[in-house]
């Protein structure tokens, strides 16, 4: 785990400019051969808990899965991992608004864009829809967090807007909150629950 973590990091350092030798040198001693592109860090949180559901263990299968810090930032990453830099197939998750960006940005690295799997606004969306509100609330009251979500919901801004919407909006009020609520929404889910553009990543792999 260390060493993808150490992969990650380089790669993040060769995104913003630094050198890519040793993100190149780690790929090879990890035997990488997919790079799963996501935009964030609780993507990140969903999708390895689904692994783990799944028993499947992706550094041993040469797959890493690596957090872009936005969706904008997928050509620079595409064209890092893919055919023009380190060879990698590419996949992962975006969401329906941002899927222009995945496009041009995969066009320009020579990549497949059926590769990448769309979420309707994004996986906490698909997270919730697939557990159902009420089901999400029965979480959010076990994780402590039930006076947090009763104060925001009597916010002004808040009244009259679908409880669905809500729950999502109110994941990412808290720095730290979406990557905890990432995994314990996959963990929630009942096999034939899990969202279509996770299912289909996880099946891709």
């Amino acid at each position: 785990m260390a060493d993808m973590w150490a992969f990650r990091d380089a790669v993040s350092r060769w995104a913003a400019g630094g050198p890519g030798g040793p993100a190149s040198d780690l790929a090879v001693q990890l035997g990488l051969r997919t790079a799963v592109l996501l935009e964030g860090p609780s993507d990140l949180a969903a999708v390895e808990a689904m692994a783990a559901r799944r028993d499947r263990d992706l550094a041993a299968e040469g797959v890493c899965v690596v957090p872009m810090g936005g969706a904008m930032n997928v050509g620079r990453y595409a064209g890092l991992l893919g055919p023009p830099g380190l060879g990698l197939r590419l996949t992962g998750l975006c969401d329906e608004r941002e899927q222009r960006y995945y496009d041009r940005g995969l066009q320009r690295a020579q990549a497949p864009c059926p590769g990448f799997f769309v979420c309707v606004a994004d996986l906490e969306d698909e997270l919730i829809r697939a557990l159902g509100t009420a089901r999400v609330e029965e979480i959010i009251r076990a994780e402590g967090d039930l006076r947090a979500w009763q104060t925001f919901l009597r916010q002004p801004a808040r009244h009259g807007r679908p409880l669905q919407q809500q729950l999502r909006r109110f994941l990412g009020t808290k720095k730290g909150r979406k990557i905890r609520y990432g995994r314990l929404l996959v963990e929630a889910l009942n096999p034939g629950e899990v969202p279509a553009p996770l299912d289909s990543l996880l099946t891709s792999l």
